[in-house]
Parts: C-alpha cells; sequence; structure tokens
C-alpha cells in the first residue's frame, strides 16, 4: 500500500505511536487496577480515558496558541502541555 500520500514524517508516526501507547497502558491500567469514576474540578465525573481526553484536547490549544502567539519553537509550548496535563490528572 503506497501511502506517499498521506506526507508521513517520523514526528508523525512519533506522534501515533505515542498515542496508540498511551492508549494500550490505560487499557492494560483497567484490566489491572479497574477505576471507579471521581469528580475533581471540573465537578464531572471522569475516567482516566476522560482526563486523558481533556489532556490531548487542551495541549492541542496550548501549540496552536503557542504557534499563533510566539511562533514555530515548540518546546516550550510542550513542556506547557505536560504540566497541564499532569495537572488534569491530579485535579480534574
Amino acid at each position: 500500500m503506497d501511502l506517499a500520500w498521506m506526507a508521513w514524517t517520523w514526528q508523525t508516526g512519533l506522534f501515533f505511536a505515542g498515542i496508540a501507547s498511551l492508549l494500550v497502558l490505560l487499557t492494560l491500567l483497567a484490566i489491572w487496577r479497574p477505576e471507579t469514576e471521581r469528580v475533581g474540578a471540573l465537578r464531572i465525573a471522569t475516567t482516566r480515558g476522560d482526563r486523558l481526553f481533556i489532556s490531548l484536547l487542551g495541549s492541542a490549544f496550548i501549540h496552536l496558541a503557542w504557534l499563533g502567539l510566539v511562533g514555530p519553537g515548540l518546546g516550550w509550548a510542550s513542556g506547557l502541555a505536560l504540566l497541564y496535563a499532569a495537572a488534569v490528572f491530579r485535579w480534574v
């Protein structure tokens, strides 16, 4: 199958491999340590998967805002996104 039309780069492959790895990790955690929903700062019941989705969505917005306001250097934006994800998993 020719996937050249998709313009795959190693960065794109790494991103999707990271997302797939997170999903596998969450599946294994759900099997090993089942979780009940918890209510955090948003006052809604969330699971690990919900918090992963919220952190990925917020990280995308952080990176887009960084690109629009600062420019193409995304190292600091990635660090900020990791801090945001840690906060989501801790308090949401």
